[in-house]
């Protein structure tokens, strides 16, 4: 059965969220969001390229970073709202130059910094 992005459910701006996981780590690394075009941009080059909300453009992982995204499996969960790109993720994933976006645990009450920016 070919795939059909038409087939998944995206929000009311034509977005869907989009969860980055390292390929060999299986590090939860970011989330971020895509639209059909950028589905098909993604399935096509193999290099993960998002929708930029703020910017209303695309945006290819490590475009500007060089911290690409390379696809190696791309998955569709049971309700078809939200995909989980599996990748081999060259740098920092996060825009704050640290290895993933989710680097802040709150702990006791407390948010904790679990990770400094990479050098």
């Amino acid at each position: 059965m070919a795939f059909d992005p038409a087939t998944l459910r995206f929000n009311d701006q034509g977005l869907i969220p989009a969860i980055a996981q390292d390929a060999k780590t299986h590090e939860v690394l970011m989330m971020a969001w895509m639209n059909a075009a950028a589905i098909e941009k993604t399935l096509e080059t193999r290099r993960v390229t998002y929708w930029s909300r703020s910017r209303q453009a695309f945006w290819v992982k490590g475009e500007t970073s060089g911290h690409v995204q390379e696809l190696v499996d791309f998955r569709v969960d049971c309700d078809r709202d939200c995909l989980l790109v599996i990748v081999n993720q060259t740098g920092a994933a996060c825009h704050t130059n640290r290895r993933v976006c989710f680097y802040t645990a709150v702990r006791d009450g407390e948010e904790v910094e679990l990770m400094a920016p990479e050098v």
